[in-house]
Order: structure tokens, then C-alpha cells, then sequence
């Protein structure tokens, strides 16, 4: 079995918590040759967490285009900010990379479709970080869906009431900027919004969506939105994310609601069966499992072995670059839904570079007015 030489691009936040445990508690089919940050102390950081587990260091590196120019590494993971996943993803896959991208995988619907065309002419994997699809809950929800157990799925709920204060919008300028990160719909619930649509059926008709900024002036985007997601095969999907809950995080939920069935997922990061009703089926194990460190869970870890495996056994990865685009696709719709006052059909061409430019003219009119 030969070891997938990977690099990781970006030692921030997520790059610290989540990347690095995923690639430590993969080493042994995983190569981690080089972490990369532009700030090199963030990158020291990381290769002295992997050095500490497993008795090797990564190299440091600060400039990521010289990662792609290198032969003995395989595959890249984007960790960066979301507005440079786009970028940094094509440059990585027309260097012949295979891809590992933080959600959301791009800010726009086009480059989203670009990133998924070159990797597929290219032979190459991109996948996605929705690791909430491998909570041992979710994965057991989905068997119930796959095997038809809810009859007919009538609508599902995704709810998502977390808090940001200030501080974490200073610890990084990008977040909450449309040209760098969108709001709370596009970072902190696109998890949520990714389990809503896989299991109610992915297709979607059309979507009805509300934003509004409650209690972050500080920021240019939404620290609240709403939405109904009507999908082709006939169920209904409301949605519910925050940032503004004083004063912290409270929950996400994931609740799916059929003839035959009625389950509610909950937990600190969707993580915990709440409710599990089927017929002759009044509980479930799963009800008292412990809430993970932090909302990122424990997903980066089986994440990055199904990467792993698409490549050795060249099939696709379990959240392909199709899959990452439904989640993102579905956070643009609602923004062009709101700001058009009307519902949306799929499939939607837009971005928050759009959104921007609309914000950018309603204040200049403001002002001539």
C-alpha cells in the first residue's frame, strides 16, 4: 500500500484543529510532506503538533505555488480562507493535484462548476469538507432513507443558533466580507444546509429566501437568514441559521419528518439522536453519545481516509466536488432571493461577488439620494 503524499494549504483555525488531527491519525496511509502558511509561525505551529504525535516533521512552507511545483507531492488540502479556495483549487489541479477543499469549495456558482470540470478532465479527485456526513447519527439516518423507512419524506428542518461576537470577526478580517467569506449562511451553516438536501433528495425546484443583519454592524453580510427549499421530488425544506443567539452557541439540528418515520439529530454539532420514531422503533444507542471539543466534530478524520481511498482505488470521493457545489449553490440562491425579493429557480448562476456589487450601488444611490 503507497502512502498519498499530501500537503496542507493553510494553518489557521481549522487547519490547527481539525486538518492536523485528520492527517495524524491517518499517517499511516497518508504522507504528510509539507504544511503551508504565509504566516510561518501558523505554519511551525502545525508541523510541531504532527512532530509531537508522530515523531516527524513536516517541511515549513509559506509560499503554496512552490508546493505545486514539486513531483513528490500528490495531493493538496485547501484550508485557507474561502474566498481563495477557488484559486488556489485550479492552480492545484492544473498542477496535476489531487484536491481537498474546505467548504465551501468556492463563492461562486461558475467557479464551482470550473473547479469540477478541470478535475474531471484531468483525472484527478476533488472533494469536499462537509465531514459532518460521516457522524455515526447522520450516517445512521441515511441508512434509513436509503432502505425507504420514512415512506414518503414530507419536509425537513435544518436549524443552526450559534453565536459570533466581535472578537472572533477581528481575529480575521476576511470573515463576514462578501469579496472573502459570505455570512453566517455561507460559513457557519453551509454544514447543515449540505445534510438538509442530501437527505430530502438534492434536486431543487425553487428556493424563497430571507436575510437580515440583527446585532453584527461590524460586518457586511448576514448574521441571520431564512429559507424554503421547494425540491422536484415533492418535499419541502426549511431552513433556520444564525449567529446573533445571545449568548452563545445554542444548537443545530437536523430534523426530517415522513409517514412513516420522524427523526431529530442534535448535539453540539450535529452529533446526538434526539428523537428516533419508526414503527416498533422508539430509540436509538446514539441518543446518549457526548458532544465532540468543538462544532467541527470528529468528521476530518474518516474524510481524509475516504480521500485517501478514491485515490488509491481511483472512485469517487464520498462528498465529490458535485456534492460540495449543492450546499453553496443552494446559500447563493437564497442571497439572490433575498436581495430580488422572490422566489429563485435552479439552477442558479450567481455569487457573493455579486451580492457585493449590490450592496456597493444601494449605498451609492443612498448616498446621492
Amino acid at each position: 500500500m503507497q502512502k498519498l503524499r499530501l500537503a496542507l494549504i493553510g494553518c489557521g483555525r481549522i487547519g490547527t484543529k481539525k486538518h492536523i488531527e485528520a492527517l495524524i491519525k491517518n499517517h499511516d496511509i497518508i504522507e504528510t510532506v509539507a504544511v503551508c502558511d504565509i504566516i510561518k509561525d501558523k505554519a511551525e505551529n502545525c508541523a510541531n503538533i504532527f512532530e509531537k504525535s508522530t515523531g516527524r516533521k513536516p517541511e515549513v512552507v509559506t509560499d503554496y505555488k512552490k508546493i505545486l511545483l514539486r513531483e513528490d507531492i500528490d495531493a493538496v488540502a485547501i484550508a485557507t480562507e474561502s474566498g481563495f479556495h477557488y484559486e488556489i483549487s485550479m492552480e492545484s489541479l492544473i498542477s496535476n493535484k489531487h484536491v481537498l477543499v474546505e467548504k465551501p469549495m468556492a463563492l461562486s456558482t461558475l467557479h464551482m462548476e470550473e473547479m469540477i470540470t478541470t478535475a474531471k478532465s484531468k483525472n484527478l479527485k476533488l472533494a469536499v469538507c462537509f465531514q459532518n456526513r460521516f457522524n455515526p447519527p447522520i450516517q445512521e439516518l441515511r441508512k434509513k432513507i436509503d432502505s425507504n423507512a420514512f415512506g414518503k419524506i414530507n419536509y425537513g428542518v435544518a436549524t443552526i443558533r450559534w453565536n459570533r461576537n466581535e472578537n472572533y470577526y477581528k481575529q480575521a478580517p476576511w470573515r463576514g466580507t462578501w469579496n472573502q467569506d459570505g455570512g453566517a449562511l455561507m460559513n457557519q451553516c453551509t454544514h447543515n444546509i449540505d445534510l438538509l438536501q442530501w437527505m430530502l433528495g438534492g434536486e431543487i425546484d425553487e428556493i424563497y429566501g430571507h436575510i437580515e443583519n440583527f446585532i453584527h454592524p461590524q460586518i457586511e453580510t448576514e448574521d441571520f437568514g431564512v429559507a424554503i427549499i421547494k425540491f422536484k421530488n415533492g418535499t419541502v425544506g426549511i431552513l433556520e441559521g444564525t449567529t446573533s443567539i445571545f449568548p452563545k452557541n445554542l444548537h443545530e439540528k437536523l430534523s426530517i419528518f415522513g409517514e412513516k418515520g420522524t427523526v431529530i439529530i442534535g448535539g453540539l454539532a450535529v452529533n446526538r439522536i434526539e428523537t428516533w420514531k419508526f414503527e416498533n422503533e422508539a430509540d436509538h444507542p446514539f441518543m446518549n453519545l457526548p458532544d465532540p471539543d468543538t462544532v467541527y466534530g470528529y468528521g476530518h478524520v474518516p474524510l481524509y481516509k475516504d480521500f485517501y481511498e478514491a485515490i488509491e482505488k481511483d472512485r469517487k470521493p464520498y462528498i465529490s466536488g458535485e456534492d460540495g457545489k449543492k450546499a453553496v449553490e443552494i446559500v447563493l440562491a437564497i442571497y439572490k432571493s433575498a436581495i430580488e425579493r422572490k422566489p429563485v429557480k435552479f439552477p442558479v448562476s450567481f455569487s457573493t461577488y455579486d451580492m457585493q456589487k449590490f450592496f456597493e450601488m444601494k449605498n451609492i444611490q443612498g448616498v446621492s439620494r
